[in-house]
């Protein structure tokens, strides 16, 4: 009969198999999900299971509210946090990114969500951006009401690491601050940034390929300070 020496196909298939380990990704989750909520307010009606974000809007006091929204990542500023193998800060950079171009319109942050995509998931490097992110959305009163982790063996390399983020705030329609309320005569108020923030670093890494600047190397001007301290101060 056709296919009577055909052998059966015993190979079982699954996740792991794949080089997915969803297990990793949730373990990370679960260990984290007291310093999430902690960002949570009583408008956040979802949970760390929900498949979506659900914020209540109070929309008292706004008669013409307008949502806002950003997203933006760190860029290659996560290569040299991977060369010093410090990604404490790395959390920060993401969030404050975003909000930072929400709050150039005068809006107020609501919420915010993370999107990492590596390689290989390192319980610990994924735990260290998510606090760092955690406690960002603590200091501009922002939730962090969602987020993907997603572990991706053939577009990434094992300790290759991608961090980004969304966030959404809210203004009154009357109060958005745009180029035209700029006029000639008005006085221009500088404020010193941190540092380099995350912009630009594809600029910054060829210098450093080039001059071949030693990112351990410490100067005195900047307090004993390496050159890999100075460009990875978060944004």
């Amino acid at each position: 009969m056709p296919g009577k020496n055909k052998k059966k196909d015993s190979k079982k298939y699954s996740y792991e198999l794949s080089g997915v380990n969803i297990g990793k990704a949730s373990n990370v989750l679960s260990q984290l999900k007291k310093t999430i909520t902690s960002t949570f307010s009583g408008k956040v009606l979802s949970d760390l299971s929900s498949f979506s974000g659900l914020f209540q809007l109070d929309l008292k006091g706004c008669r013409n509210p307008v949502l806002v929204s950003s997203t933006d990542g760190v860029g290659t500023k996560i290569l040299l946090a991977k060369k010093a193998n410090c990604y404490r800060y790395i959390g920060q950079d993401a969030v404050a990114m975003c909000i930072n171009d929400i709050i150039c319109c005068g809006a107020k942050p609501l919420f915010f969500l993370d999107y990492i995509a590596c390689g290989k998931v390192n319980e610990e490097k994924i735990k260290t951006i998510i606090k760092s992110i955690a406690r960002s959305c603590s200091y501009c009163n922002t939730v962090l009401i969602g987020g993907e982790t997603a572990e991706m063996p053939d577009m990434y390399r094992k300790d290759d690491i991608d961090v980004a983020g969304f966030a959404v705030g809210i203004i009154e329609k009357s109060a958005i601050i745009n180029s035209s309320l700029v006029n000639e005569g008005d006085i221009i108020a500088g404020i010193p940034s941190s540092g380099v923030h995350s912009n630009g670093f594809s600029l910054v890494r060829k210098i450093i390929k080039d001059k071949k600047l030693d990112l351990q190397k410490k100067y005195d001007w900047a307090g004993g300070k390496s050159l890999g301290d100075l460009l990875l101060t978060p944004t």
